[in-house]
Parts: C-alpha cells; sequence; structure tokens
C-alpha cells in the first residue's frame, strides 16, 4: 500500500511530500525522512525529540504508530520539536501518547494555562480522594430528599418554565434522558477538538467541587471518557448563556451517554456509541438531578476565556517587543519612557510597559548605533502610535489581567443549578448559571485586544509611508517595479476594520427566553467566540508590523540596533529572509503569525530585558535613557 504523507514542518515554510511504499512505515520515519530533505539528520536533538500531530484534528501520533494504521492518504501532518510550554508560574513538557502527565482537579486552583494544556490531550484527569469525599456527601443529600419523597427543584420536578410539575420517582431516570436530549439544540460549526476539551475538563473541575450532586459512579464514567480523549462533537452556536450554557452542555452530557458524534484518537469521528465501545468505555446513565447537573453553568464561554486570556498575555507581550522594533526603526526617542514621567500616573500596565520599552530601546547599557544615527535630525516629537505606547499598551494589559482574575474566578466557581449545600442538608435553587462575569469580561478583553492591533496599524502607516518614515515607499527597492508591503498595509487595514465591528459587546444584548422565565441572558457564547477572532486578527496585525519593522531595519544602511532588537531581528530572518524582490507575501505573513503564536519574540527578548533590569537597579544613579541633544532631538512632547 503506497501513502503519500504531505508534511510540513514548524519554521520551514516549504511543505514535503513523503511517499511511503508500504504503509509499514512509522511516523517515526516519516519525520526522520522529512529532516533530511533540510538537510537535518544528523541532529540528535531533533531526531530523538519530534512532536508529530494530524493536521485536520490535532491529534498527536504515537512515532512507533505505523502509517498504515495511523494515517490516510494525502493526509497531512505537522511536525515540530519536543519543547517546553511555560508561563508565569510553572512548565510542563509535551507529553506523547506513552508520557501522559496528570493535572489534579479540585475545583478551587485551576488555572487558566492549565485548562489550555488539558485542551491538548497531553494530559489527564485525576480528582484526589478528599474531592471524592466532597463528591459523595453531595450525593447523599440528593439521595436523601429522593428517598423521602422530598419536593426539590431540579431533582424532582420540570425544569425552566416546568418548574412547578413534580415528577414521580419511577420516571426521573428517563427526564435526564429527555432533558439532555431535548437540550440539544446547538448549530454551526463545532468546536475544534482543543476547544471540546477544554469545555469538558472545565465541567469536571466544576463537578470537583462538591456542590453539584453527582455521584461517584457517574463521574468516574465521565473522567474515563476524558482521559481516552472521547470527545462529544459540540456546535459552536445556541447558548444564550443565561441558565448556563444549556446547549452546549447538553451535547457534551449527550456525547457520553452514546447519543450524537464523537472523536477519539482511536477511530477518528464516529457515532458516539461506537467510538465509546472502541474504547472499551461505559455509556454513562444520568441518575436524579445529573441530567441537570450536566447542563447548567458558563463551561462554554469560560473555557473559549481562558484560551482567549492567555493567547492575549502571549499577544501583548510581543505586542510590546515588536512596537520597540518599530519605535527603532522609525528612529523614534526615548525621552517619553522617562521613569518619572509614568511614576506620575501609576497606572500598573503603563509603568510596566514603558519599562519594557526602555530595556529594549537605546540606553547607556544598550547603546543603538540606529539611535545615534539621527541625534541632531532636527525632530521634535513623535506622532502617538510612538509616544503613546506605553498609555495604550498599558491599559490594555491591565484589562487582560482584570479579565484573567474573572475567568480564573469563574472556572472555579460552582456554576450550576441548584446547588447542594452538606454542611446544612440544604439543596438551594439560584442564580449562578448567568454569564454576565465571564461575557462582560470577554467583551472587555476584545476591546483591550484590539487597541493593540489598531495602534500597531498607525505604526505600519508610518513605516510604508515615505513622507513620514524616510524610508523607501512601502519598505522596497525599486518602487514601482516592486509593490513591497503596499497590500499587506491593505490587509492590516481590513483587520483593524473587521475589529471594529466584532468589539461591539454582546452583552449589552438581552433576548427573554425560556416564556419568560429566562428573561434576561448574557449573550456570551458570542462574547467568547469573538474575543476569539479579534485575538486572531491582532496576532497577525502584529506579526504585519514585525515583517514591516525588520524589513525597516535592513533598509537602514546596516546600522545596528540595541542587541535585544538585533536578537529579536535575528529570530525573525533565520526563517523569512529580507525583502529583496517582491514574492508571495502571504507565506511570509503566516510564517511571522506561526512566531508570535509561539512567543519566541518575547523568549529572545526575556533575557536582553532581564539583564538591562539587573543593571538599571544597580546603577540607579546613573540616568536610565540615552542622553540626547537638548536642541536637536530632544522630544520632550
Amino acid at each position: 500500500m503506497v501513502s503519500r504523507i504531505p508534511v510540513t514542518i514548524h519554521g520551514v515554510p516549504e511543505k514535503f511530500l513523503i511517499v511511503c511504499k508500504t504503509g509499514d512505515e512509522t511516523v517515526r520515519w516519516v519525520c526522520e525522512t522529512a529532516y533530511k530533505k533540510i538537510g537535518k539528520e544528523n541532529d540528535l536533538q531533533i531526531i530523538n525529540n519530534f512532536v508529530a500531530r494530524r493536521a485536520a484534528d490535532r491529534c498527536l501520533l504515537s512515532l512507533n504508530d505505523l502509517v498504515r494504521d495511523a494515517l490516510k492518504d494525502n493526509e497531512l501532518i505537522e511536525i515540530d520539536i519536543l519543547k517546553r510550554l511555560d508561563d508565569d508560574d510553572n512548565s510542563f513538557t509535551v507529553a506523547t501518547d506513552e508520557q501522559r502527565q496528570v493535572i489534579i482537579l479540585d475545583g478551587r486552583s485551576l488555572r487558566p494555562s492549565d485548562l489550555v494544556r488539558l485542551g491538548t490531550g497531553d494530559y489527564q484527569i485525576e480528582l484526589l480522594p478528599e474531592t471524592w469525599h466532597l463528591i459523595h456527601r453531595a450525593r447523599q443529600v440528593v439521595d436523601h430528599i429522593i428517598d423521602n419523597k422530598q419536593v426539590v427543584y431540579g431533582i424532582n420536578t420540570g425544569f425552566g418554565s416546568f418548574a412547578t410539575t413534580i415528577i414521580e420517582n419511577d420516571k426521573l431516570a428517563d427526564l435526564q434522558t429527555r432533558l439532555i436530549v431535548s437540550h440539544c439544540a446547538g448549530v454551526g460549526e463545532p468546536l475544534t477538538i482543543e476547544r471540546a476539551r477544554m469545555m469538558f475538563a472545565l465541567r469536571i473541575n466544576i463537578l470537583a467541587k462538591g456542590y453539584s450532586g453527582i455521584s461517584e459512579d457517574t463521574l468516574r464514567r465521565i473522567i474515563a471518557a476524558f482521559n481516552k480523549s472521547c470527545i462529544p462533537e459540540i456546535p459552536s452556536q445556541g447558548t444564550v448563556g443565561a441558565s448556563g450554557d444549556l446547549a452546549p452542555l447538553a451535547h457534551l452530557a449527550a456525547g457520553l451517554m452514546g447519543v450524537g458524534r464523537m472523536w477519539s484518537p482511536q477511530t477518528d469521528w464516529g457515532l458516539a456509541d461506537e467510538v465509546l465501545q472502541a474504547n472499551k468505555l461505559e455509556f454513562v446513565k444520568y441518575k436524579p438531578k445529573e441530567g441537570l447537573t450536566m447542563i447548567n453553568g458558563t463551561q462554554f464561554i469560560t473555557s473559549l476565556g481562558a484560551e482567549g486570556v492567555e493567547r492575549a498575555l502571549i499577544l501583548a507581550r510581543q505586542a510590546d517587543v515588536i512596537a520597540a522594533l518599530s519605535t527603532e526603526a522609525l528612529r523614534g526617542s526615548v525621552r517619553h519612557l522617562h521613569p518619572s514621567l509614568h511614576a506620575s500616573r501609576p497606572h500598573h500596565g503603563q509603568n510596566l510597559v514603558a519599562q519594557r520599552l526602555r530595556s529594549l530601546l537605546t540606553s547607556p547599557f544598550y547603546p543603538s548605533a540606529i539611535s545615534n544615527s539621527h541625534a541632531n535630525c532636527g525632530k521634535v516629537q513623535d506622532a502617538y502610535s510612538i509616544r503613546c505606547i506605553p498609555q495604550v499598551h498599558g491599559i490594555s494589559w491591565d484589562t487582560i489581567e482584570f479579565v484573567k482574575k474573572i475567568i480564573t474566578t469563574e472556572m472555579n466557581s460552582a456554576t450550576d443549578n441548584p446547588l447542594v449545600f452538606t454542611d446544612t442538608g440544604e439543596v438551594v435553587s439560584g442564580g449562578n448559571f448567568h454569564g454576565e462575569y465571564p461575557a462582560k469580561a470577554l467583551d472587555y478583553l476584545a476591546i483591550g485586544v484590539h487597541e493593540i492591533g489598531s495602534l500597531s496599524a498607525c505604526r505600519m502607516e508610518r513605516l510604508v509611508n515615505h513622507a513620514m518614515s524616510d524610508l523607501p515607499a512601502f519598505l522596497t527597492l525599486e518602487g514601482g517595479l516592486n509593490s513591497g508591503f503596499m497590500i499587506a498595509h491593505c490587509t492590516a487595514a481590513a483587520l483593524v476594520s473587521e475589529n471594529k465591528v466584532l468589539c461591539h459587546p454582546s452583552s449589552v444584548d438581552s433576548i427573554s427566553t425560556s416564556a419568560g422565565q429566562e428573561d434576561h441572558v448574557s449573550m456570551g457564547g458570542w462574547a467568547a467566540r469573538k474575543a476569539l477572532k479579534v485575538i486572531d486578527n491582532v496576532e497577525i496585525l502584529i506579526s504585519i508590523e514585525l515583517l514591516m519593522a525588520c524589513q525597516a531595519i535592513d533598509l537602514l544602511n546596516n546600522l545596528t540596533s540595541t542587541p535585544p532588537l538585533q536578537a529579536v531581528h535575528k529570530l525573525v530572518r533565520a526563517v523569512i529572509p529580507n525583502w529583496d524582490r517582491d514574492r508571495f507575501m502571504a507565506h511570509d505573513i503566516e510564517e511571522a503569525t506561526r512566531i508570535v503564536k509561539s512567543g519566541k519574540i518575547w523568549k529572545t527578548a526575556v533575557p536582553f530585558m532581564q539583564d538591562y533590569l539587573n543593571w538599571y537597579h544597580t546603577k540607579k544613579d546613573e540616568e536610565p535613557l540615552a542622553k540626547e541633544d537638548s536642541t536637536s532631538h530632544k522630544c520632550v512632547h
């Protein structure tokens, strides 16, 4: 059996076709063959650390799998090298199928970065004995109510406007099934496997709090399905984010019953019952209250919000570095970064961004030949897109941190209904399922991130406009024969305009549902989805700016920048060559976007920034910025 496997290698713009003559070749052989094509076959650090995924569903492949078992003909795979995923607090390595790591859930301490990791499929879930004890106690309260035929909403009543309808005990099991399948009314494109897996993991975290009344047996079956990476198909549209994300969570719950469609690494997409059976898993049979327990909550909104926050943090850090590169390319002043100026307006984000820019741009510690070249240029002041970077990026940073706090709290909150309180034996119905908190926060996130892109587009205008930059028009030599970055700037303008529409807050809207019982809704599902789209667009925007700034640096007569900015420039040029003549621009934008998404810009700059701060704190009596002539380019704006 001959198989043709298209392969992409991270950081390499070309795509390769690997021909497997028998199908008995392993995934590792495919990886090794691909790397031979780029001359890296003898690099032991590479060949011992492959990570391969199917491009279509991002499924992690075992390197020992046979091609005929794991891949279809012409099925694209992506190859990378084992790497570390880090954030402010911790780090994990990417796991193989044989070495999946464990994350402990307790309903109290899950972070957005943890949830993103859980979405990769590289981690399994476990609960501690004390968590299982809380779950068991809550279920005892529910069972006591049923045994004593007490009438409690959500346990033995109808739902929504049918809340006053009493359901007999012999119909309670059937009630759960009917509730779930009737709520499977979602539409639209399904969530990606990663996003569905994140929502799945977050639902387990909420159940682990011990307020839901779910039984140990049911929850163990749910966790077993997650750990086998059996992921129900979850449509992306249909939630109004009020009585929880009812439709998306119903699709999750139904899949675990064997209803609907499901994906697993072993089976690919198929009918849920067949996928569960193929993975030797038991169907979930929901007991009284458990149907409602599974579908009340804000896990669709919040899981997408967690991804948005993590990506926004990476984006915002890198935007500061890229803005510094553009400032250098435009020969901007650094006087507006003076510590005293920013200390006089003590917003955290503004001062943090100013500090970052000081550590990247010209200073006594990091002199710049580019900066020195325009010391007597007669320029009076910089435009706001240069001068006000700390003020604009600063509020965006503060916004992201604010949203992260809201999302983190929501991730560890009991948001189903009713809630079981074991200390008093009470079951209390309320409105913790309402999605207003994450909805408002994610509308705010979209606005904050958009401003980073908007300011980036302003700097791009200056970079390509000869009248503003004194650089060759559209950053190309032989203008006219070459168009340079002319249409890349149009692309940026189109994305900024699109974001302006997407930033209209969805949470200001509300449509009454459920016969007026749910008369105010959050529309948080759309808030989350469009926030991610804004982030998509801004990642591309700052990637285009990165390309322009690097090209502008190349056009400055071989003058050198500061060491951190030189290192960033070198990183980009290692995979994207100088624009010496027109070529297919989209490839460069895609590769720059991959660099931005990977966080490599920030990781490259951080050691230099730390060295600057170490120097600055030992030299406080020295001027922290490079001195400028007081008459020609003081730029005290």
